[in-house]
């Protein structure tokens, strides 16, 4: 896929999407961005370097909570899962991207209504 077509992914919106594929089941880091590229077709692709500065973020606030594990190599590995406090921020944010989401699509139906 060629870079134009990834899409870098804003800091809230990062959160969101962390906390929602961690609401699936415990997960390391890797794994979490493995999942979020699989689940986008390869469009979200997360960095390292905003991946976990973003995990540490989730955890500090405690919408993440963590424990080491071995992972399925057998290398010790921080898992993270959903908090209570995650899973009400997690649906608190979501509805609040959805809305923005809706709106934007209206604009934008708009727009191509009026230049047609």
């Amino acid at each position: 896929m060629a870079p134009a077509d990834r899409s870098d992914v804003p800091q809230g919106t990062l959160d969101l999407l962390i906390l929602k594929v961690v609401a699936h089941g415990p997960l390391h880091g890797y794994g979490i961005a493995q999942r979020l590229q699989q689940l986008s077709r390869d469009v979200v692709q997360v960095q390292q370097g905003s991946l976990y500065p973003a995990l540490h973020r989730l955890e500090n606030r405690g919408l993440l909570a963590a424990e080491w594990k071995a992972s399925d190599t057998g290398r010790e590995a921080k898992f993270y899962r959903l908090t209570r406090q995650g899973r009400a921020q997690m649906n608190k944010q979501e509805a609040s991207w959805r809305r923005l989401a809706d709106a934007v699509g209206l604009i934008l139906a708009g727009a191509e209504s009026r230049a047609s």
